[in-house]
């Protein structure tokens, strides 16, 4: 069987992040296994590391790839990343579930298409909660 090298990388900055959200290891663990189901993904592992003083780092395992998240509490921000190989698991879905659950004031975002020669890079259509279209 050939597989497609085909793949999408989705890579956001969040800014504005209440820091209770982005404190809480185990809170994003949780949303992120939500975030990679919403998008169709297979969660392979989950690894969930809780800093000291603050901070939090969470990565999702997928049999697609992988969904990520890097938060710094004490300045509002968590850069998240989703990859995924093929056509059918749409990593904008997950990085769209983040975006819902953590309600950043602002939000920056590129896509990378991959294995299909050199990398484009495109502009995602984000789906931001109302509270950020002000």
């Amino acid at each position: 069987m050939e597989y497609s090298t085909f793949g999408r990388h989705v890579a956001i900055d969040t800014w504005g992040v209440q820091f209770d959200l982005l404190n809480d290891a185990e809170f994003l663990k949780k949303e992120m296994i939500e975030a990679a189901e919403a998008c169709g993904a297979t969660v392979l592992g989950v690894q969930a590391k809780q800093f000291t003083p603050q901070g939090a780092t969470v990565l999702v395992l997928l049999s697609e790839s992988h969904l990520s998240i890097h938060t710094y509490p004490e300045r509002g921000f968590a850069a998240l990343d989703c990859y995924t190989c093929g056509e059918t698991v749409d990593p904008q879905i997950a990085i769209d579930y983040m975006i819902s659950v953590l309600k950043p004031e602002k939000v920056y975002a590129k896509k990378l298409i991959r294995g299909t020669g050199e990398l484009q890079v495109v502009e995602p259509e984000v789906k931001v909660p109302d509270l950020l279209k002000k």
